[in-house]
């Protein structure tokens, strides 16, 4: 018997309209002014509405960061502390994706002026304190809202991660209704990237435990049956309902049994080629699951079962039958399925398999050792 630590978001309002409480919560959190982090597109939707009427009712007072780019490099996370330390806030709201919420978690570490960027990435570095944080998101993919990391693009080429249980937020957000008007394309990105953080939880190498295994396939029963549907049909609130909940649990599952070599070849495709991090994800996964078969072929069949009930016969043949299944996935939701569809060429790939090595921190959580050639090899097959 193998004890285990899980960590998550202290608390998690998850209904319908319930954006319209922020302003409640930070409240009860004793805040009185806040940055609200977020991306002009989502301001541009006017889904910060609910949110900042329900802080302005509650006497607080906002200073608007909008200005969140897609993997948020360096400079866009020191221009919000920077906003939040000119306003002087007590609290840090965001409203948006999983960039908006990764920016808005350094923000309330680094605007409580106990740490500097430079000195917290990697696993446990960060040591002080950070403001009352409130997380919403506006899609149904990273699961940020209940993970203990925060992704930066350091340079042309690299992500970095920061990652402490300090990040974890004091609410998380769930309302389905701030997700109503995204567009396919992105709803099927994001949700494909939340069925891979679920699968790569369950075959995590190191720190796979049963109570990630069970938020995993609860996950994956919740997106793999509501991902068509909320493509197809936007409007249709439980299916966006089911999606956000799919994904904050499967935001659980790998917070707690991280995340590997999917994750590790994707964040190379998307600092080089500026490509939306789920698609990254998307264009991968089927070959990083042939790779990691023999090592990881009786958890895949166990997820199989969930994503592809009728698959026959043996290991094999269900793990076979979900790859099939997830190669698919992509052409069903309107999605690129190569990464030439995306602007990458085989004189690419020497770059990318460099730049993914890079990620030790996510290789070492992968079921089957994987090396350069392996990397290289996985690009190539997926070009």
């Amino acid at each position: 018997m193998q004890g285990f630590v899980f960590q998550t978001t202290k608390s998690v309002l998850v209904e319908p309209g319930c954006s319209s409480r922020i302003g409640e919560l930070v409240k009860s959190l004793g805040c009185k002014s806040v940055l609200l982090v977020s991306d002009p597109g989502v301001k541009g939707a006017g889904l910060l509405q609910t949110g900042l009427q329900g802080l302005e009712q509650n006497g607080i007072a906002v200073t608007l960061f909008t200005d969140v780019e897609a993997d948020p490099p360096v400079h866009v996370i020191d221009a919000a502390v920077r906003a939040a330390v000119d306003a002087k806030v007590d609290g840090v709201v965001s409203i948006g994706g999983g960039s908006s919420m990764d920016v808005a978690k350094l923000v309330a570490l680094l605007a409580a002026g106990e740490e500097k960027l430079a000195d917290i990435y990697g696993v446990g570095m960060v040591k002080g304190r950070r403001l009352p944080l409130v997380l919403a998101p506006t899609t149904a993919g990273t699961g940020s809202e209940v993970t203990p990391i925060s992704i930066v693009t350091t340079g042309e080429g690299e992500k970095k991660g920061v990652v402490s249980p300090v990040l974890l937020p004091d609410w998380a957000v769930l309302d389905a209704e701030l997700t109503l008007g995204l567009p396919p394309a992105v709803t099927a990105a994001t949700g494909i990237d939340a069925m891979v953080h679920a699968i790569e939880a369950y075959t995590s190498k190191r720190l796979k435990n049963s109570l990630s295994d069970t938020l995993a396939r609860e996950a994956l029963r919740l997106l793999g049956g509501n991902i068509h549907e909320a493509c197809r049909n936007g409007t249709n609130r439980e299916a966006r309902h089911n999606m956000l909940l799919g994904s904050m649990l499967a935001g659980m599952a790998f917070a707690n049994a991280p995340v590997a070599a999917v994750h590790a070849l994707a964040y190379p495709v998307g600092a080089r080629f500026h490509v939306p991090h789920g698609l990254s994800n998307s264009l991968v996964l089927p070959e990083v699951i042939k790779f990691n078969a023999r090592s990881a072929e009786m958890h895949y069949s166990e997820l199989a079962a969930i994503l592809t009930p009728n698959a026959k016969g043996n290991a094999a043949d269900r793990t076979k039958v979900l790859v099939e299944m997830l190669s698919a996935l992509p052409t069903e939701l309107g999605l690129p399925t190569r990464l030439r569809d995306v602007g990458i060429a085989a004189k690419d790939l020497d770059l990318l398999a460099d730049d993914a090595m890079k990620q030790t921190r996510l290789l070492v959580n992968n079921p089957r050792d994987l090396v350069r050639n392996d990397a290289y090899a996985i690009y190539e097959a997926s070009l």
